[in-house]
């Protein structure tokens, strides 16, 4: 369900507990609780709690409500070249090199049909993305071109092209008042990973901010729960993101809520399995979707190629 609070557009999630929260939190923010509060309650928003974050340039307490901690991962940009030659690991600064003697150009682009359609392509590449099924995969041109089209008036779309295909995008939001950025999507082509498309994006995503005066690129959360280091976190660590620790604040509308927040029920059940039983439980889920995905693969192929030579396959 969807509600418009202090001109956030928010939304309200979980079955039984339910939780209202802004749609684009990380672009936008409540700054001012108490009016959002007064809004919710005069709209009678069937929710249980409500939750915000403070924004990065904030790391300090501004409320009482109750707070528990939450991360950015937050790329501070002075400029390109100080982003090139101080802030990444030299492998980063090889790999957007080797993206260029690869062929790989990178630019801003508008979002057009070619764009949807070159969107879609690298989202029906492979089922299956960071060992889990990509729920992007096989979506209808319609859904892609909606999906994409949300906040267009403050969105940047860089694109990565070998030639004249497509092979890599960001997807990158503003906040209202330009001061921050934030990654809503980066994907490539996984066929044309050696050619480092992903890096030689986010170095463009670097320069766009720069261009604009935005001085902080956001990617979603650094650390998620207890989860130990993985490939995503230490690809933020190398390109220069830092984990920034915001307070988090969660305030009970409902009796519901307020027991919620009293037993911790306002966390998804995997939040509370130990890392020690969750990291195997990953590995195995990652290994058998791989080899679901290996496996359709062959099929497809073989499909394929009955279909050019007149054979059938099953």
């Amino acid at each position: 369900m969807m509600v418009k609070i202090c001109e956030n557009q928010c939304l309200v999630e979980g079955k039984l507990i339910k939780i209202l929260r802004i749609d684009a939190e990380g672009y936008d923010y409540i700054d001012d609780p108490l009016a959002a509060l007064g809004e919710i309650r005069a709209r009678r928003t069937k929710a249980d709690l409500f939750t915000f974050v403070q924004r990065p340039s904030e790391p300090v307490a501004k409320f009482s409500y109750y707070r528990e901690s939450d991360n950015f991962a937050c790329l501070k940009i002075s400029s390109y070249d100080q982003w090139l030659g101080q802030q990444i690991d030299f492998r980063v600064r090889n790999k957007v090199r080797k993206a260029a003697k690869a062929g790989v150009t990178v630019r801003e682009v508008n979002f057009d049909e070619d764009l949807v359609k070159g969107i879609s392509a690298i989202y029906n590449e492979t089922s299956v993305r960071q060992g889990k099924p990509f729920w992007h995969y096989q979506k209808a041109i319609d859904e892609v071109r909606n999906m994409n089209a949300t906040f267009l008036s403050r969105s940047i779309f860089i694109g990565a092209f070998l030639g004249d295909e497509l092979i890599g995008f960001i997807k990158m939001v503003m906040s209202k008042d330009h001061t921050l950025a934030g990654l809503m999507q980066i994907v490539s082509l996984v066929s044309q990973r050696d050619k480092a498309p992903t890096n030689a994006l986010v170095a463009q995503a670097v320069k766009s901010c720069e261009d604009r005066g935005i001085r902080n690129l956001l990617y979603a959360n650094f650390s998620y729960g207890n989860k130990q280091s993985d490939g995503l976190a230490e690809f933020k660590r190398n390109n220069g993101f830092e984990k920034i620790d915001v307070p988090r604040y969660y305030v009970p509308l409902t009796v519901m809520g307020r027991v919620a927040l009293r037993f911790g029920l306002h966390h998804e059940l995997k939040s509370m399995v130990p890392e020690s039983v969750a990291s195997p439980y990953r590995k195995l889920r990652s290994a058998w979707y791989s080899k679901k995905a290996g496996e359709a693969g062959v099929l497809v192929n073989a499909q394929q190629h009955g279909a050019k030579t007149g054979n059938s396959s099953t």
